[in-house]
């Protein structure tokens, strides 16, 4: 019995936390500020957009998805962060330890997915203007966002739940949250089902919208070959926030899988810690400020509104 209960771990121990002394109390303000102001972003763009008619378009829901996404993964990971910065010890339960896994993979997820489709809407306004408003209809809007909030947290599901009945030859993980990988590696038992669900899930929900970004943009670039200077200028002013997301996101998540893949230990503590923290922090605080400055119709809006709150 004491075999059994040893081999599924009550808590787990989180050991990427750096000893800094003193400075976590430093280190915990700066975060709590880095947190406000994502939430405070995010919320800005949402409810721009929430109120403004004029934005109740395809592109803008997409963007507004992406806000709520961003507020749900960054929660998914500071509320704990922030306490851990305070804590001497670093343990996390295991259910709360698998919900973090399950919040934080879920939210890698619908980011591709959403902009996977971001990119379909792209393409069918600039390559088949024409169309558009008889190919992403309301109707279709609504279904490819059900898409993108249903299948991932089905997809997730499968590999967490998994996870979860592993037996486990031990209770560290090397990074600040907690992640599907090194827990699966602790793994007493083979792991070849989970590593095939693994890969499924990880085709489906980031190589399979990364490949169809790259081709849809392909697209694009191919047919502004022979446009226009004033096309083009109109083509990069819509699509440049889109690609500067989807490149800042890409870059992040091969940040996270490569390091998933080596042994930590051997880097430099704060520089692993960084390069780990960098797909749950850089993207909910760069998407809300890409497109509120680069959009002129958010920037407008967002402008208007502070005058007003100003005047009142």
């Amino acid at each position: 019995m004491l075999m059994e209960n040893s081999s599924y771990p009550l808590y787990f121990n989180l050991t990427m936390f750096v000893n800094i002394g003193n400075y976590r109390y430093l280190a915990f303000v700066l975060c709590f500020l880095l947190y406000t102001v994502i939430i405070s972003a995010n919320l800005i763009i949402i409810v721009v957009i929430s109120r403004e008619k004029t934005l109740h378009e395809p592109m803008y829901i997409f963007i507004l998805c992406l806000s709520i996404n961003s507020l749900y993964g960054s929660a998914g990971f500071f509320i704990r962060f922030l306490r851990d910065l305070l804590s001497d010890t670093h343990l996390i339960s295991r259910p709360a330890c698998f919900t973090q896994i399950y919040v934080i993979y879920t939210y890698a997820s619908y980011e591709f997915i959403l902009l996977g489709i971001m990119a379909y809407d792209r393409y069918v306004a600039v390559c088949q203007p024409l169309h558009y408003h008889n190919k992403i209809t309301p109707k279709v809007v609504s279904k490819l966002i059900a898409f993108a909030w249903i299948y991932p947290g089905f997809s997730i599901s499968s590999g967490v739940f998994l996870s979860f009945r592993l037996p486990l030859c031990g209770n560290k993980i090397p990074k600040v949250f907690c992640s599907n990988w090194p827990v699966v590696k602790l793994s007493c038992v083979t792991t070849v089902i989970n590593n095939l669900v693994g890969m499924f899930i990880t085709v489906s929900t980031i190589f399979l919208p990364l490949g169809f970004v790259l081709y849809t943009y392909a697209r694009i670039f191919h047919l502004c070959r022979n446009r226009s200077s004033e096309f083009k200028a109109k083509v990069i002013q819509s699509c440049l926030p889109h690609i500067i997301t989807f490149v800042n996101y890409s870059i992040t998540v091969f940040c996270d899988v490569a390091l998933s893949r080596i042994d930590l230990e051997e880097l430099n503590p704060f520089l692993a810690v960084i390069l780990s923290l960098e797909f749950v922090v850089i993207p909910p605080i760069l998407n809300p400020l890409v497109y509120g400055l680069k959009l002129p119709e958010i920037r407008k809006l967002m402008l208007r509104m502070l005058s007003c709150s100003k005047h009142d």
